[in-house]
């Protein structure tokens, strides 16, 4: 049984989006998170936290800080189920969700502000940019500047962040990302078959697609410091590989080439996917084999 504690904030006026921060005993580095939001950002935003076990100190913590909106679980429940109960107390149109281990650069919000005002619908996803000790795709930048708390290089990546050489990119997925409530909603938030979380993203990104949405954009202006999935790293891993290929009939990796065209240099929408017949023939036997292995 999941049992969830929630804890509602008073919400400013004005507030811009409200930020979600899954968040599994990472105190340091949520403070660091939380501490960047607030002297980063041009805009006033409504911070939601979930704290899954919090045995750190993290709950104490969290008690002391009263503009944030908490929910709180004793269990590590996983991201999944931790982005739906924040969800559920978000004030604003906009979802944005970010990892605990991300630092915020100045103004980061203001170029995802003025992205969705250019944008006269709500059928979009969009992503930050991160900037990463070693890249985990050619969405992010690839830059060091300290993998702990004790070897952060703060000031250097205050200096340096937004010279470092990079354009807007297609498919939307990881965090930082952010959607309208309506889209979110429509979609069912993120889908609790892939707890505690692995492959989750993807999956976020397909079901939009199939909603509708073309618009998986990149900011490159938008720019976040990301220490490195510290949790994934403790985590047990699910079969979110296999449990991707049983729901949509591909793989991860396929969706992304062909679909979202993530990390190509972003020029417009994305229009329908072609699908080479030999990476049809590839899932199809990815298929098979899932099914038989399950």
């Amino acid at each position: 049984m999941v049992n969830i504690e929630k804890f509602k904030a008073d919400t400013e006026n004005g507030v811009k989006f409200s930020i979600l921060i899954p968040s599994w005993n990472n105190l340091p580095f949520l403070e660091l998170c939380i501490n960047s939001i607030r002297k980063h950002s041009a805009f006033k935003h409504q911070i939601i936290v979930h704290i899954n076990d919090g045995s750190d100190g993290t709950l104490e913590w969290i008690k002391t800080q009263k503009d944030i909106s908490y929910s709180y679980s004793q269990e590590n429940i996983g991201v999944c189920y931790a982005l739906n109960s924040c969800r559920t107390l978000a004030d604003t149109d906009y979802l944005l969700y970010i990892n605990d281990d991300m630092y915020v650069c100045p103004n980061w919000d203001l170029p995802l502000s003025n992205e969705i005002a250019n944008t006269n619908h709500k059928y979009f996803f969009f992503s930050a940019t991160a900037i990463e000790i070693k890249a985990q795709s050619n969405c992010s930048i690839e830059k060091n500047y300290g993998d702990s708390i004790a070897n952060f290089k703060e000031a250097e990546l205050l200096k340096e962040y937004n010279t470092l050489p990079m354009k807007d990119w297609k498919g939307a997925t990881w965090p930082p990302n952010i959607v309208h409530k309506d889209i979110w909603d429509l979609v069912g938030g993120y889908s609790i078959e892939f707890s505690p979380g692995m492959y989750s993203d993807p999956d976020f990104s397909f079901k939009l697609w199939k909603a509708g949405v073309r618009l998986f954009k990149g900011i490159a202006e938008s720019r976040v410091y990301h220490f490195g999935s510290l949790s994934v790293k403790r985590i047990k891993k699910n079969r979110g590989y296999h449990t991707f290929i049983s729901k949509w009939g591909m793989t991860s990796g396929s969706f992304s080439k062909y679909y979202i065209h993530r990390g190509e240099l972003f020029i417009a929408p994305l229009s329908e996917p072609i699908i080479p017949t030999t990476v049809h023939l590839k899932n199809f036997a990815k298929r098979c084999w899932t099914a038989i292995w399950q």
